[in-house]
C-alpha cells in the first residue's frame, strides 16, 4: 500500500499500476481501455436500436459471434468493419479524434 500513499490523481495511479506513457505495459492498458469503450458504445447503440446481436450482424454483413466478441472487448476490429457496423447496422455516424 505504500506505493499508493503519494498518489494525488488518476494519472499518477495509472503510472504506478501500468507504467509511464509510451511503455509497453501502459500502451497495452490504453489499448484495452479503448476496446472496452468501443465495446460499451456498440452494446449501448445496439440496445438503443432494440436489436439482437444476430439482427445487427445480419444488417451489417457479419456474424453474430463477431458482434459478441466485439461487445465483450475480445476481438480486434478493423476500422472499416467498425464503420460498417455502426453506419449500415445501426444507422449511426462515427467521428474519430486523434490526440
Amino acid at each position: 500500500m505504500d506505493k499508493y500513499k503519494n498518489i494525488k490523481d488518476f494519472d499518477q495511479l495509472l503510472e504506478v499500476e501500468y507504467g509511464k506513457v509510451g511503455t509497453e505495459s501502459r500502451n497495452k492498458y490504453e489499448e484495452n481501455a479503448q476496446m472496452f469503450i468501443i465495446a460499451e458504445m456498440l452494446k449501448e447503440a445496439r440496445k438503443e436500436a432494440k436489436m439482437t446481436q444476430e439482427q445487427l450482424a445480419e444488417k451489417a454483413g457479419t456474424k453474430k459471434s463477431y458482434i459478441s466478441r466485439l461487445e465483450n472487448a475480445k476481438g480486434n476490429i478493423q476500422l472499416s468493419t467498425l464503420i460498417r457496423i455502426f453506419e449500415k447496422g445501426l444507422n449511426k455516424r462515427i467521428g474519430l479524434t486523434f490526440l
